[in-house]
């Protein structure tokens, strides 16, 4: 769970972990790009509260999504010593779609901020980069995936198989086989 900022009064504290919470059902319910005036009038504050906490959407974002995100660093850490180096990746990124997939347009986000270290979502970005990375030199050196393949591609893969799974709900199956069809490039 994400934590307040250290040093906050007990109400403020109070407040953020409101905006969070109502946050998190915002972008659950209405993608993203949901009103954050919605997202403060819910939590029971004003705008200016909410931009007090949190400059910008993006920084909002990375705060709902951390958790998300420290699953994920703590699963790729777990896989680091599972017995296949390859089936760990693919396990892995089949877990990353299933994170994108959570939020409608986190992924188009994602996609839009992937080398952007400036943005408040590098928080969440750089470290999951880090930990794809291990997974993947795991797989390249033990020659089941390809040297010229880097964890950004994959990365972007993983966010546009996921739009395109959000933008064909009717399909529940069409992520998968669009993993599947992406894996199949990888190998040597």
């Amino acid at each position: 769970m994400v934590k307040p900022p250290v040093g906050l009064r007990a109400d403020a504290r109070r407040n953020y972990e409101r905006l969070l919470a109502e946050a998190r059902v915002c972008f659950a319910a209405h993608g993203t790009d949901a009103s954050l005036e919605d997202v403060a009038r819910r939590a029971g504050v004003g705008i200016g509260t909410l931009y007090r906490h949190f400059p910008n959407r993006q920084s909002l974002m990375s705060a709902v999504f951390e958790d998300a995100a420290s699953e994920l660093l703590s699963r790729s850490r777990e896989l680091l010593s599972a017995p296949q180096p390859c089936v760990a990746l693919v396990t892995w990124l089949r877990e990353m779609v299933t994170h994108a997939s959570e939020y409608r347009g986190l992924s188009r986000t994602l996609m839009a901020v992937a080398y952007d270290d400036s943005s408040a979502l590098a928080r969440c970005s750089g470290p999951i980069r880090e930990a794809g990375s291990a997974l993947l030199v795991r797989a390249q050196e033990a020659g089941d995936v390809r040297g010229d393949v880097e964890i950004g591609d994959l990365l972007q893969l993983t966010h546009a198989i996921a739009l395109a799974a959000e933008g064909n709900p009717g399909d529940p199956e069409l992520a998968d086989r669009l993993l599947t069809l992406t894996l199949r490039g990888l190998k040597p």
